[in-house]
């Protein structure tokens, strides 16, 4: 039985020459859980916010929405807010109370729900989240991803037949973004829940899914099974989509490229990598050998520091616990630095701590004179105050001390490295989450920082603004500056940064190259390596592998 039924939907935001929907008609049967994917700014949240009535944004629209047979503005309005939830990108634009109770009793206030049910929905859901030890904190003392938890289990109490997930796991640490990803698995087979999740950290969703939709341009570019859809991307589809496919699937397709013809099942997790390289070991001769070469590492330069931590210790209330415990670290020119740890270690306070936002009650945060720090936060909408995209770079510009000619150079530069040139002329709240991130990373830079401090700057970008993106910080070190980032993309951090660092308990636990680092560890670390580690331990990405695989053709 269907539940959702879009018939030739197209929608036009304000001001807009392209419409972010374009003629979408498709059907998602009761119980399927689909995975949405494509570029920032292909209408995969538009799409999501159409099909939550009561998130409709504002525009020209054309089409029809059925839910379980009713054109969606026509359902009662405890059916339209009961039984279809959704979870926003960003956690902060879904909470509204004070505290954790508080928030997770609110959406059962509102739909009348008696005082003995809503206990009992509350202790059920805190239980199987593990939120007891955060009922009564006060909400923005919440990391980024625990309030991303709490925004689900609010939207869980009111037991929805349809869940509706924009880019949920983008805060969560990788343990507990599988974990996340499980949960939602659980409640798709238990439950039989309908699951619409728009996602571009595909490792753990897609194995997941039933059904992928990819969207391109407001249109549905291919629809089909997970397999289906690493099929056509090795085919006929493009290598550019081969990016959204998890790690397993894309070794799969370059060694099978590579050694003239696919071999076997595709495989989707690491499990069924492992086993598929084991398998096609003869057709490929080529399986990796115990002791190979460790990945290649730049020269390291002269190492001058530009911001010491020494003992750094911080609290957020006089009787509160210690955030970070005599922290000890140091940021260099020239350096690209990736910050990990799990959600609520202190890694937004460390960043914060550096960017002078926050002062050490004991120790010290300390840079030379004349060096400046710009900080990126986790929510790109805290940096916006005017109608457009183009007003923002503009105002920044002109708040940086650069001349016009300079600042129309500057914002231009920074407007084609970050592709936003379709939307110049756009609200900032009307783009997508990832145009977001771009924006405001590139009003940071307006500032010509000395030392870049970045919180999660990869959220919401797709695999080419990714990219991109790891090229402009890259040119970045190389003029000398130092940039550092919070992040729980680990295949991004292994892929890019020059160095790696484990928040934990307050400090520092581990540190080194990202071969070293992420070779030691067991979660923390990608997907790749956890296939082939036990023959390529230093192995961290496709290439990695591919450029083992080719030195063993050579010397065959």
């Amino acid at each position: 039985m269907e539940i959702v039924r879009a018939h030739e939907l197209s929608f036009l935001y304000p001001g807009e020459e392209r419409p972010s929907l374009d003629g979408l008609s498709f059907t998602i049967k009761e119980g399927e859980f689909v995975v949405l994917c494509g570029p920032s700014g292909s209408g995969k949240t538009t799409l999501l916010r159409h099909l939550k009535r009561e998130l409709t944004p504002v525009g020209e629209g054309s089409g029809t929405i059925y839910y379980k047979g009713t054109e969606l503005p026509l359902l009662p309005p405890e059916t339209a807010a009961g039984e279809i939830g959704m979870v926003f990108q960003n956690p902060e634009a879904q909470i509204v109370m004070e505290t954790v109770w508080q928030e997770l009793a609110f959406s059962m206030e509102n739909l009348g729900l008696s005082p003995s049910v809503m206990r009992g929905r509350l202790a059920e859901m805190a239980g199987l989240f593990g939120l007891e030890p955060l009922l009564y904190k006060p909400v923005h003392e919440l990391s980024g991803g625990q309030k991303q938890l709490v925004n689900l289990a609010s939207v869980l109490l009111l037991h929805p037949r349809l869940l509706l997930l924009d880019e949920p796991t983008s805060q969560l640490d990788p343990v507990a973004a599988r974990e996340f990803m499980y949960l939602l698995r659980r409640l798709n087979e238990e439950l039989s829940m309908t699951v619409i999740l728009s996602e571009h950290r595909l490792e753990e969703a897609l194995p997941l899914a039933d059904r992928v939709l990819l969207m391109e341009k407001g249109r549905i570019a291919a629809d089909g099974s997970p397999r289906g859809i690493v099929r056509a991307a090795g085919s006929g589809l493009g290598e550019e989509h081969q990016a959204y496919l998890p790690a397993a699937s894309r070794l799969f397709l370059a060694l099978s490229a590579a050694a003239a013809g696919p071999h076997g099942t595709i495989p989707l997790t690491v499990r069924e990598g492992k086993r598929w390289l084991e398998s096609a070991a003869g057709a490929l001769s080529y399986w990796p050998g115990p002791g190979a070469s460790p990945r290649a590492h730049k020269p390291s330069r002269a190492r001058e520091t530009l911001l010491e931590c020494r003992e750094a210790s911080f609290r957020y209330e006089k009787d509160g616990p210690e955030i970070l415990k005599k922290l000890d670290f140091s940021l260099h020119r020239g350096e690209l630095t990736a910050i990990l740890g799990g959600n609520g270690a202190g890694k937004s306070t460390l960043l914060q701590l550096m960017a002078g936002l926050l002062k050490p009650q004991r120790g010290r945060a300390a840079m030379p004179k004349g060096v400046t720090a710009g900080y990126l936060a986790q929510n790109p909408l805290l940096y916006f105050s005017h109608d457009t995209v183009s007003e923002e770079l503009r105002h920044m510009a002109k708040h940086a001390g650069l001349s016009a000619s300079e600042g129309e150079r500057e914002v231009a530069s920074l407007t084609r490295a970050f592709g936003l040139e379709g939307v110049l002329g756009s609200h900032p709240h009307d783009i997508s989450g990832g145009e977001q991130q771009k924006t405001a990373l590139a009003m940071v830079l307006l500032l010509r920082p000395d030392i870049l401090l970045l919180d999660e700057p990869t959220k919401g970008l797709d695999p080419g603004a990714k990219e991109h993106l790891a090229e402009l910080l890259q040119a970045l070190t190389e003029d000398g500056k130092s940039v550092t980032f919070v992040t729980h993309d680990v295949e991004f951090a292994a892929r890019y940064a020059s160095r790696c660092a484990l928040l934990f308990d307050g400090s520092i636990a581990a540190e080194g190259t990202p071969d070293a680092f992420f070779g030691a560890n067991y979660f923390y670390t990608t997907a790749v390596n956890r296939m082939v580690r036990d023959r390529l331990p230093q192995a961290l990405t496709v290439e990695d592998v591919i450029a083992d695989w080719q030195n063993f053709v050579s010397r065959s």
